[in-house]
């Protein structure tokens, strides 16, 4: 399927490279639907993707590129619940997600991520599978997990780790403060910083130039520069389910859920 038009997210093939476009307001939280059409577009990669260019991940929202999990969607489906199937839920989300956003990352052709405004949380986390992120100079990027009792679950912290120095990840997480798009750049997280706006405009040139070069060399040197950390990937998993189950977390979702700000996941 090379065109598809979800309520969360769309994708269409456009001369070889697969445009992936966010759409959820407000600013592409990524909850049970969203989940279930990522799903659907890594199954697609999986199957196809050996015959595109490339793929360029974007959001089509102001707000940014994504705002990470949806929170208010995971505290109103486990507050009827006991512990044990809070648990087994939580655990299923991030299988799920684990192996969607797995598919994406070892995609045979080059994946883009265009990022602009804010990219939090588990929009983070999906803009770490990309091969190469470019990025406006509004965008900027955080993990504040801590505040709500727990870690970044989607993979985040192995990627991270990939990407940059394990000082830079250890700040990120425990101190939940947000990177500008300067910063980024200049610590190699961001490999393309451009004008506001620009950003997709930027990933997509940048696919349409890979796509002159031997599609298996490419998938071949992808592979070898980009290894998979899978032990690392399933460790978080645990200890983010280990972790869910403290009253601390329950604490942290309802205070955040209760939050009357509009934006309440920025700093």
């Amino acid at each position: 399927m090379t065109a598809y038009q979800g309520q969360t997210l769309s994708w269409e093939l456009r001369a070889g490279v697969l445009e992936v476009w966010l759409h959820r307001p407000p600013c592409n939280e990524i909850g049970s639907q969203t989940l279930e059409e990522l799903e659907r577009l890594a199954d697609t990669v999986a199957e196809q993707a050996e015959n595109w260019v490339g793929i360029v991940i974007a959001s089509r929202l102001p707000a940014g590129f994504s705002a990470g999990a949806d929170l208010r969607e995971l505290y109103q489906r486990m507050q009827p619940l006991p512990v044990e199937e809070r648990q087994r839920g939580v655990r299923d989300f991030l299988e799920r997600i684990h192996r969607a956003l797995l598919l994406l990352d070892t995609a045979p052709v080059p994946v883009l991520a265009a990022v602009h405004g804010v990219c939090f949380g588990g929009g983070f986390e999906l803009a770490l599978v990309a091969d190469v992120m470019v990025a406006d100079v509004t965008a900027r990027f955080c993990f504040p997990e801590l505040r709500l009792g727990l870690i970044p679950g989607f993979g985040g912290i192995p990627r991270l780790k990939r990407e940059v120095g394990n000082g830079l990840v250890r700040d990120l997480l425990l101190t939940g403060r947000s990177l500008n798009a300067t910063r980024a750049h200049q610590l190699g997280l961001v490999s393309q910083l451009v004008a506001e706006g620009r950003a997709f405009e930027a990933a997509r040139r940048t696919a349409e130039h890979l796509g002159r070069f031997d599609r298996t060399t490419v998938a071949s040197a992808k592979a070898f520069l980009k290894p998979v950390p899978y032990a690392e990937l399933r460790g978080e998993i645990e200890l983010f389910c280990e972790l869910f189950a403290r009253p601390a977390v329950e604490e942290g979702l309802r205070r955040f859920v209760e939050n009357t700000s509009p934006l309440p996941y920025l700093p």
